[in-house]
């Protein structure tokens, strides 16, 4: 852990500068160091976008608004992540978003099944459902119809959780091509996180 000092690290992503810390507007100063401060170390998604703060603040505002009022759970929301993470091949969310699957989801083992083919990993039926939708939309927008939202809805989601199926895939398919783009590297602490130990801890 680079503990509770923002570190924007020169390596968050490779195709772009990532810029000193005391040279960004105050709001992402305050912003990376709330992050900074619940995580232990500053996640390399805020070193990179902080390249751009105007598109930092859109991109992290809509974000939140997806994780924070959704009508998903937190878990539901991080199986989506990683499902369409993995089919996009994007390292950055595969083991930032895989390690905080692991941790709403309180299954060590998730993560890795659903990058590596959520269509055998250990979900329910109506996770799979949604998960199907997630990823259709990321791998084949123009074949998505009526009749795959009524897929949801006979899996039993609501309205306003089948909208936060599309959003949540939607922005991530953004996030993922940004990421690839970009060239964002995962911080090595996201690779540990919500593991069991050999003693049998997390």
């Amino acid at each position: 852990m680079s503990g509770s000092e923002p570190t924007l690290s020169d390596d968050a992503q490779r195709n772009f500068p990532v810029p000193e810390f005391e040279d960004l507007p105050a709001d992402l100063q305050e912003r990376i160091a709330e992050e900074t401060a619940d995580a232990g170390f500053t996640p390399n998604v805020f070193a990179a976008l902080a390249y751009r703060p105007e598109h930092f603040r859109p991109f992290v505002d809509f974000h939140d608004a997806i994780v924070e009022e959704s009508a998903l759970d937190r878990a539901e929301i991080e199986m989506i992540v990683v499902a369409v993470s993995g089919v996009n091949h994007c390292l950055y969310c595969n083991v930032a978003h895989g390690a905080l699957c692991r941790i709403y989801a309180g299954d060590p083992q998730l993560a890795e099944q659903l990058i590596s083919n959520y269509r055998t990993a250990d979900v329910s039926d109506a996770h799979r459902v949604m998960l199907d939708v997630a990823v259709k939309l990321s791998e084949q927008p123009a074949s998505v119809t009526r009749e795959d939202l009524d897929r949801l809805y006979d899996a039993g989601f609501s309205e306003a959780e089948v909208w936060d199926v599309g959003v949540v895939a939607a922005f991530f398919n953004l996030s993922n091509r940004l990421a690839t783009f970009a060239d964002w590297r995962p911080n090595d602490e996201f690779y540990e996180l919500g593991r069991v130990k050999p003693d049998g801890s997390d």
